[in-house]
């Protein structure tokens, strides 16, 4: 089972906090989730894009743009609105857990 809530693994939290400030490629995405989990979260490439996948399936990321590069295509993905609203109701229900264990003990 994922860690995090039914709706969000830590690798999925990881990947739209990462598109919070601005829309990424793969590659730049996970570099930022590796980054921002202290290097705790890597995905594989082939995991990577599966998470983008099923995120974009759900409608909380979106393809912003593609371009080529070196003949390749890059696909830049950005966060929608009930995107940015799921990753911050997963972080406040973080948070709120996190309370419950380091608030001083008989308070």
């Amino acid at each position: 089972m994922p860690r995090g809530t039914s709706e969000v693994s830590e690798p999925m939290y990881f990947v739209l906090a990462a598109l919070r400030a601005e829309p990424l490629h793969g590659h730049a995405i996970s570099k930022a989730v590796k980054e921002l989990s202290g290097g705790r979260v890597q995905p594989s490439v082939g995991t990577l894009y599966g998470i983008l996948e099923r995120l974009n399936e759900r409608g909380v990321i979106q393809v912003d743009r593609e371009e080529v590069v070196n003949g390749r295509n890059r696909r830049y993905f950005r966060i929608t609105d009930d995107g940015r609203a799921l990753v911050e109701a997963e972080a406040r229900r973080m948070q709120a857990a996190a309370a419950l264990v380091l608030r001083p003990a008989g308070s």
